[in-house]
């Protein structure tokens, strides 16, 4: 911790307000906002942080605060300031947009319109949709089933519409308010799901129009009777006490994190949504935060159900609903099911959505330029030492062209020639590869190793030893020691031409590579911090374990004052680590 960030600490008051972190060339990188600036502010330098928590506070050169009379007033400014500086570190929601309302006019002439706020008092709202598209859906079927006027400006003359039955004409009849109030009391129950009735009516329109051989207009009512019944399929009334209100759901996998919410107006459930955004920080405390988005541009319901009470507990003090857990009943079953639209959401992200039809041409090119099938799982190798000491090699996985972390593998290596690295590759393709052949797994469709031909060799013996068949690869450098090509088993050179597949290749390359590091030095730093640790007095074997969870990189803990490190160990013992570090 610097010094300027000592002096900026001990300045900071017990007050709500919102604060902005600075880089060295001064560039906002993150703002928050905090019920005690003080509290919330100082833990980012006076706690061990981790992952892109850690990497944020590493960029932090100052901060400065802005202190509000209270916490929603912070959360506004946070939303306004973030949309003004967009901070690297800010993990926000794609769609920035206001979620679209159906707007019934209700005065005079009705209208049924799109708004993305509900401001204005001279209509009634309905909504918020999530899915733009359904609104606009919506307000087009209304316009077929109700006599709702349709043209901007009265024109002197009926149109199409009035002919249709779907406009009351009022360019030339006078109509009376009590048959507007009855026509907008109709569309509302239309929009609460009360539509059987308009279906008959329609249906028995098409009945009449088909008997007398108007077919494009029987055609026409099929089509609105179509619609109807296509809204009430997405539709579903799953509470009876018509209370307006958000479910809410969350879950996370490998540095993701996945929100979904069903939006209930009328107990009618009127739209879900899913959000898939990498994780930052706390995961109870980002939920919140992405749930404050996601209301600073759709106006609350009644009532807000997410069945966590950390949550609950913080999304009470900026909402202006009833912010609820359930752990039974109805309203517990609409929990459960925005749970499985989260898992999904998350599933999709990792097995579909992340699929890039451009990806899946560079794989089919990279097939025909090895004659090979078209390889869309590839597992790469690499290995990693320093002049022998703690040798590891690092396995990873793509599928269609993204990266599968699920079936990344560590190795630890065994062999005691631990300079070898073609020792080493065939250590590691042999265990990983017998592995998958004993439990009947599913063989990659290309091996790519990092090293060129004498790697090609090693993993390719390996295979043979054990009898198992897959191309095998090898990344050549040229003489500036920058990735140029492919080459075979046969010292055939493949130059990789496209530029696309090369880039595509040298991110993989890359991506293997920083994995093998980042485990060579994890296992590196383990063994010198463990032999640091040995002879600390007090420093048992519950408090290392501490120890390596907040500080898993030596230099870091190095980095530490004994006021950090106070903080998760007893004063005497931290004073007695950081002599150890230092002297």
């Amino acid at each position: 911790m610097t010094e300027k960030i000592k002096v900026l600490i001990e300045n900071l008051k017990h007050a709500p307000g919102v604060y902005l972190m600075h880089d060295k060339n001064d560039t906002v990188i993150y703002v928050g906002k905090a019920k005690d600036l003080y509290k919330r502010v100082s833990q980012y330098f006076l706690r061990p942080q981790s992952g892109k928590v850690f990497k944020m506070v590493q960029s932090v050169d100052y901060f400065e605060t802005i202190i509000v009379q209270n916490e929603k007033e912070a959360l506004i400014l946070e939303m306004n300031l973030i949309h003004q500086y967009y901070p690297r570190f800010n993990i926000l929601l794609k769609d920035g947009s206001h979620y679209p309302y159906i707007a019934i006019k209700k005065k005079g002439d009705v209208t049924v319109t799109i708004k993305r706020n509900n401001k204005d008092k001279n209509f009634d709202y309905y909504g918020p949709y999530p899915n733009s598209g359904a609104a606009y859906t919506v307000v087009d079927l209304l316009n077929k089933v109700f006599p709702i006027r349709k043209c901007r400006t009265i024109p002197t003359t009926p149109c199409l519409y009035y002919h249709l039955g779907q406009c009351l004409a009022p360019c030339i009849n006078k109509i009376e308010e009590e048959t507007y109030i009855e026509l907008r009391n109709n569309i509302k129950e239309f929009l609460r799901g009360n539509n059987q009735k308009y279906i008959k009516d329609i249906k028995d329109k098409m009945i009449e129009a088909s008997n007398k051989q108007n077919y494009e207009l029987a055609k026409e009512y099929k089509g609105v009777i179509d619609s109807i019944n296509h809204i009430n399929v997405s539709l579903s009334v799953e509470s009876n006490d018509k209370i307006d209100r958000d479910i809410f759901a969350y879950s996370s996998r490998e540095g993701y994190l996945a929100l979904a919410f069903l939006i209930y107006r009328n107990g009618l459930l009127i739209g879900k949504e899913s959000h898939v955004v990498e994780a930052f920080g706390d995961e109870e405390e980002q939920v919140s935060e992405l749930i404050q988005q996601l209301y600073s541009r759709l106006a609350t319901p009644k009532e807000v159900v997410i069945n966590n009470e950390t949550i609950v507990e913080e999304l009470q003090s900026y909402l202006d609903a009833d912010v609820i857990s359930v752990t039974k009943g109805k309203v517990y079953d609409l929990v459960l099911s925005a749970k499985k639209n989260a898992d999904n959401a998350i599933d999709e992200y990792f097995l579909s959505s992340k699929l890039d039809t451009d990806k899946i041409a560079l794989l089919d090119e990279l097939g025909n330029l090895l004659d090979i099938d078209t390889p869309y799982h590839i597992e790469l190798f690499d290995n990693s030492h320093l002049q022998g000491s703690s040798p590891v090699g690092a396995m990873v996985a793509y599928i269609n062209g993204e990266p599968n972390k699920s079936l990344y593998r560590k190795f630890k290596i065994e062999h005691e020639e631990t300079r070898d690295d073609f020792a080493s590759m065939k250590e590691v393709i042999t265990r990983h590869y017998l592995r998958n052949k004993n439990e009947n797994k599913k063989m990659p469709d290309l091996i790519l190793v990092d090293g060129g031909l004498p790697q090609v060799k090693s993993a390719t013996e390996a295979l043979e030893n054990i009898g198992v068949n897959i191309p095998v690869y090898g990344l050549y450098k040229n003489d500036k020691h920058s990735t140029s090509g492919i080459i075979d088993i046969n010292e055939k050179q493949y130059p990789i031409e496209d530029k696309k597949l090369f880039f595509l290749l040298t991110r993989m390359q890359d991506e293997v590579h920083r994995f093998a590091i980042s485990f060579h030095k994890q296992k590196r730093n383990k063994a010198m911090t463990v032999s640091l640790f040995d002879d600390v007095k007090g420093l048992g074997s519950k408090r290392k374990e501490v120890l390596m969870k907040s500080y898993p990189d030596i230099n870091v803990l190095k980095q530490a004052s004994i006021e950090e490190l106070s903080q998760i160990l007893p004063k005497e013992v931290a004073e007695a680590l950081y002599n150890k570090l230092h002297f």
